[in-house]
């Protein structure tokens, strides 16, 4: 016997088109006083107005916050949860991308326990549950809506930063693919991309020992057979939609299939974890302030030729999912499709500057929790040479 599966998930989870007209009751049985989590473009969009008015006519008092920046800085999660205590909310909603969905988690946790967000950097640092938190995601590629991460960015680390717990997944989703259908092809392609990276990474990520207590030592315990079953369906759906849905925004089809497949990718790396290709994108994304999705997506493909002696089993199933004729076909074949997706090829098409790649490789082998899940391990002298590859578009130069 040697299956082992670990799921963490929303205690509800509403999937379709039209589930955002489900938003009034279901808040009413959370809480009275509802903050709304968004951003400022959002904030006058016909959608949030009607949610809004859902709530008001369910009998809630809402108070909007419009202020969600991207990337949440620390500053303002802080700054936001004290606007919000005079309001005194008992219930959180977060609705647009994943930095509105990660703003609302880290105001829920700053009311609940106190503190700043510094003070729960890491894994299982959250000392309890959170008050009552809805998500609804308008753009398909995070998966915040489903995880236990909410990521923040730290002026004074110059990087990204994550606070992970179970107590931070959201105790109802509502993902309605309607919502995403106005989004733009740029931002669907670098949303959509994120996500087939986190199934591709949650799909290859070591698999540790299952020792008991291992999901209460670890929120990220490495792959396992429910992360697997969830990435493998997340990477079919992308495969199939998201061309599709950057050619055309109105195909309604290929948006439920990003959107599910996003989804299905947020609960398999929920647990799963990602790997190398995150840690890079981490220093990368500080020095080129491009899109997280385009670092960990123009990343992608080397690191799975790094790792591709370890993962052949795995890289045959993905060529299943994705209707390919073999394990050899899968790496050709995403580089191609983020190319027509308009994916940049290598990091200095992302702007990163030469001279960076060594600070690149020193501070991505510092992310531990990411190196560790690579299944192929990295030295930082192996780390150096997959950066210079992925700076100077040289795949060959990994195997």
């Amino acid at each position: 016997m040697n299956l082992f599966g670990i799921l963490r998930a929303p205690r509800e989870l509403l999937f379709g088109a039209g589930q955002r007209h489900a938003l009034g009751g279901i808040a009413a049985r959370l809480g009275q006083r509802a903050l709304v989590v968004t951003d400022t473009r959002l904030a006058a969009d016909a959608d949030l107005l009607a949610l809004v008015r859902q709530l008001e006519e369910a009998g809630l008092a809402v108070m909007v916050d419009s202020s969600t920046l991207p990337d949440v800085p620390v500053e303002s999660a802080i700054a936001s949860a004290a606007g919000a205590k005079v309001f005194a909310p008992d219930l959180v909603i977060g609705i647009g991308g994943g930095s509105c969905l990660d703003m609302a988690k880290c105001i829920a946790l700053l009311l609940t326990h106190g503190g700043r967000p510094q003070d729960y950097y890491g894994e299982h640092t959250v000392p309890g549950p959170v008050m009552p938190l809805i998500a609804i995601p308008t753009t398909a590629g995070t998966g915040s809506e489903v995880t236990p991460v909410a990521v923040l960015s730290d002026a004074e680390r110059s990087l990204k930063v994550g606070i992970s717990s179970p107590h931070l997944i959201p105790a109802v989703s509502i993902c309605d693919p309607e919502l995403t259908l106005s989004c733009p092809p740029g931002l669907t392609a670098i949303a959509g991309a994120d996500a087939l990276t986190h199934a591709i990474e949650a799909f290859t990520a070591i698999r540790r020992e299952p020792v008991p207590g291992i999901a209460q030592q670890r929120v990220f315990v490495g792959k396992n057979e429910l992360s697997d079953h969830f990435a493998l369906g997340a990477i079919a759906l992308l495969w199939q939609g998201l061309e599709a849905a950057c050619k055309n925004g109105a195909d309604h089809g290929a948006r439920e299939k990003v959107m599910l497949g996003a989804t299905l990718a947020g609960l398999a790396f929920g647990v799963a974890g990602t790997a190398a290709a995150h840690a890079i994108q981490y220093p990368v994304g500080a020095l080129t302030h491009t899109a997280h999705g385009l670092g960990v997506a123009c990343l992608m493909p080397y690191v799975m030729t790094w790792n591709a002696p370890l993962i052949r089993d795995e890289l045959a199933k993905i060529a299943l999912a994705a209707g390919l004729n073999g394990p050899d076909d899968v790496i050709p074949a995403l580089v191609s499709l983020f190319e027509r997706i308009g994916i940049p090829a290598t990091l200095r098409d992302l702007g990163l500057e030469e001279y960076r790649i060594d600070w690149v490789a020193e501070q991505s082998s510092g992310i531990a929790r990411l190196i560790q899940n690579n299944p192929r391990p990295l030295n930082p002298h192996e780390m150096r040479d997959l950066v210079a590859a992925a700076y100077c578009g040289d795949r060959c130069s990994l195997n």
